[in-house]
């Protein structure tokens, strides 16, 4: 008996292919190309996406049985516009989640809608990467090829459909839209009436861990996919990942490095941030989560050693951190912001460079600004009374030698990492268990994939306390920097 895991994501497709005890059988991955023609710009063409499931697909069943699939489920990059004709023609291009041409759109929402109608219908403000300013861009600026638009999906969703045939959503994706009311987990009216938007342009909401179909026929005969191959809706990225770290019930933390990053705490209980600095959002266990997301990390760090430098990470990266008080501050605003600043117009720096500093130090730089960053966003969740003293870690990021260590020592947690097959593709294999029912629980789906590799890396006192020291110049950074690029939109 098999379970595929399908991580649709921003550099590549992965498909996991795995049995119900929790044994890895084998994971294929296939790249597309992401468009960024005009500054601010990020798009991908959904049937890229189709194709690489299906090329991985053949690949997995050239060496495995792919009739022996039971169920398979969806870990999705969020956020993006899938928009498509009655006849079920892609349109146009996705817009992606770090897409940030919005800006106009963002701002008519926060401010003309109002931030406080917002938050009220959707728990959330607005933000560059959501989808609905997405919607409102096209039917401002491609009315005749909006006129045509049918159906709105979100990434993994078109592959669901793309499998099953039933256009249907999930709760932690739709969350995302800023149209979902969030605490009552259904469409919100008003947000419908806003984005001049049918419900029926939408998907059916479900649970991540539901299923919405089976395989057709069509895709049968393709793949090699069972016709009774329950098709289960899955989640957003993180709260796959979530899944796939145990990151469930009250307090319990998930910090990801990949090309964004993001810090998602659980919580059993709906709760709302007053300014929405941070996303409240449905997690994929069927309860609620709060969470940050910088649109870069990792991504950072490779631009900086792979674009800038043009070295290998081995050639730059010192063998140990240092409490260096030359050390240059980095913000880690390459193509803007979301958490918790909510700034499209923001711009990455090096701040504090002299004639000593090193390619070393700066590198040391970008990792610690991401680190800061994301502490931004855990400082405001312990304001709400969320108390958190330990984080999973996962992503690209969390390969690097020293990053780990310096995440325990800037944000003062204990850091679990090790598990080298949790993630989002994993936290798929479970949701699709637990549609399944071969799991009575998400608990016992995760105990079987849980790594025993696992190390605790805890925080180190004087380096503790040479963060906290940074930490507090990190923050007087940012104003500047917002007033700068505000005075220079104005130029």
């Amino acid at each position: 008996m098999y379970l595929l895991g399908i991580d649709l994501g921003t550099s590549a497709l992965k498909t996991v292919l795995a049995d119900e005890k929790g044994t890895i059988l084998d994971q294929v991955s296939e790249t597309y190309p992401i468009y960024m023609d005009r500054p601010g710009y990020s798009e991908q063409k959904p049937e890229d996406w189709f194709e690489a499931l299906l090329r991985t697909l053949e690949k997995l069943g050239q060496d495995h049985d792919l009739g022996q699939v039971e169920a398979l489920s969806f870990s999705g990059q969020m956020h993006g516009l899938v928009a498509l004709d009655k006849d079920d023609k892609v349109l146009r291009p996705a817009i992606l989640w770090n897409d940030t041409r919005t800006g106009q759109e963002v701002s008519y929402l926060n401010n003309e809608i109002g931030k406080d109608i917002l938050i009220e219908e959707t728990a959330n403000i607005a933000y560059a990467g959501f989808t609905l300013p997405k919607i409102l861009w096209m039917q401002k600026h491609e009315p005749e090829l909006w006129d045509r638009v049918a159906y709105v999906m979100l990434p993994k969703d078109y592959l669901a459909y793309k499998l099953s045939g039933v256009r249907a959503t999930d709760y932690s994706d739709a969350s995302g839209m800023l149209l979902l009311d969030v605490k009552n987990k259904k469409w919100s009216d008003k947000m419908l009436e806003i984005g001049k938007l049918e419900e029926s342009m939408l998907g059916e909401l479900f649970e991540s861990y539901e299923a919405i179909g089976h395989i057709t026929d069509e895709i049968s005969e393709k793949t090699g996919l069972p016709t009774s191959c329950r098709v289960v809706i899955g989640a957003g990225d993180n709260a796959a990942a979530a899944i796939g770290t145990g990151t469930i019930g009250q307090g319990a933390c998930n910090i990801s490095l990949g090309t964004s990053g993001t810090i998602f705490i659980s919580s059993e209980n709906f709760i709302p941030i007053e300014d929405s600095s941070l996303h409240s959002f449905c997690h994929a266990d069927g309860n609620y989560h709060v969470m940050g997301v910088l649109l870069q990390a990792a991504s950072a760090y490779d631009w900086w050693v792979k674009d800038i430098l043009a070295k290998d990470y081995g050639e730059v990266l010192p063998e140990e951190d240092n409490m260096d008080s030359d050390r240059p501050f980095f913000m880690p605003y390459l193509m803007g912001e979301r958490s918790p600043h909510n700034d499209e117009k923001v711009r990455g720096a090096f701040i504090g460079l002299n004639r000593k500093t090193s390619a070393q130090a700066m590198s040391l730089a970008v990792m610690e600004g991401v680190s800061f960053a994301l502490r931004d966003c855990l400082e405001i969740a312990q304001k709400q009374g969320i108390h958190v003293t330990d984080s999973n870690l996962t992503g690209g990021g969390a390969k690097n030698a020293l990053w780990p260590q310096m995440l325990a020592d800037t944000m003062n947690l204990n850091i679990h990492e090790g598990q080298e097959q949790a993630g989002p593709a994993i936290g798929a294999v479970v949701l699709a268990g637990k549609g399944a029912g071969i799991y009575k629980s998400l608990e016992e789906g995760i105990a079987c994939f849980k790594g025993e590799t696992e190390q605790v890396v805890e925080p180190r006192s004087d380096f503790v306390e040479y963060y906290d020291a940074r930490y507090l110049q990190f923050k007087k950074l940012y104003p500047s920097l917002k007033q700068f690029y505000q005075e220079k939109e104005g130029e």
